[in-house]
């Protein structure tokens, strides 16, 4: 098996990119999701959701209509400058470079 090790910095940024993908192709729309298709635990999702705004990716909960306050999905509204195609192209090497299925 190949070393993909790479800088925490890198690794924070790729981890942020790869649940904004998830999130916003209704993979992993919510944290249990994200911690199923992941392995990552509750805090790091959690976190990671919470630090898109610094890469300016507006991600946002939206409430299920009826439900109560913790019952709905995260969407993204606005990518910023990330490129959402670059994402999709390189999506196999960034899971690689995170270690995740």
């Amino acid at each position: 098996m190949t070393d993909h090790t790479i800088s925490k910095t890198k690794s924070s940024f790729y981890r942020r990119l790869y649940v904004a993908y998830l999130i916003d192709t209704g993979v992993a729309p919510s944290v249990p999701a994200l911690m199923e298709a992941t392995g990552m635990p509750r805090r790091t999702a959690q976190d990671t959701i919470q630090s898109l705004g610094e890469l300016d990716i507006v991600c946002e909960f939206e409430k299920r209509p009826g439900a109560p306050n913790n019952i709905g999905r995260y969407v993204i509204r606005e990518w910023g400058a990330i490129n959402r195609r670059w994402i999709t192209h390189h999506l196999d090497h960034i899971r690689g470079s995170l270690g995740y299925p």
